[in-house]
């Protein structure tokens, strides 16, 4: 059973930043792409960025764009997401997930239980 553990999250004033890290337990994270999603009040779960296996390819929602980077350290098992210039519109429960391939655009199979950030205005 994969265990996935967000830290991170908090309050932060717009145009602040903040890193988010995700811990994956089990010996084959390097082998799994991972994802990070967020859900804010009254919305649906939407997709924020995707990294594969090896960190060398990343896709990213439009609206995040320019601003998050995700990135893995295989070593460590974990997976981060730097938040810049974070805006009001940006305050949700984030959530990482493993996929189940090693490649972009595959299903998720496990989640985190997430960590809420709130950006003030």
């Amino acid at each position: 059973q994969v265990q996935l553990v967000e830290s991170g999250g908090g309050l932060v004033q717009a145009g602040g930043s903040l890193r988010l890290s995700c811990a994956a337990s089990g010996r084959t994270f390097s082998r799994y792409a991972m994802g990070w999603f967020r859900q804010a009040p009254g919305k649906e779960r939407e997709f924020v960025a995707v990294i594969n296996w090896s960190g060398g390819s990343t896709s990213y929602a439009d609206s995040v764009k320019g601003r998050f980077t995700i990135s893995r350290d295989n070593a460590k098992n974990t997976v981060y997401l730097q938040m810049n210039s974070l805006k009001p519109e940006d305050t949700a429960v984030y959530y990482c997930a493993r996929s189940r391939a090693s490649g972009l655009g595959t299903p998720y199979d496990y989640w985190g239980q997430g960590t809420q950030v709130t950006v003030s205005s």
